[in-house]
């Protein structure tokens, strides 16, 4: 299973979190999404993660995302 950490900026309160997790969910091969809302990174786990893919998902909810930082 791949494991990716992203930062991702703009996210304020649980709404803001709901948003990206619904987003990221519904990314093909993500099997598991965590939303740090303090530290401002989504942890994204599955097989096969497209980068491109889950960043887009990110953007699509309304937030800033950077490249995928070191796990």
């Amino acid at each position: 299973m791949d494991e990716k950490r992203y930062r991702v900026t703009g996210m304020t309160c649980g709404h803001c979190v709901a948003g990206v997790m619904e987003q990221v969910s519904g990314v093909p091969g993500v099997e598991e999404v965590r939303v740090d809302l303090l530290g401002g990174t989504v942890l994204v786990r599955g097989r096969a993660l497209d980068d491109t893919a889950v960043r887009t998902a990110v953007v699509e909810a309304g937030y800033t995302v950077a490249e995928p930082l070191q796990v």
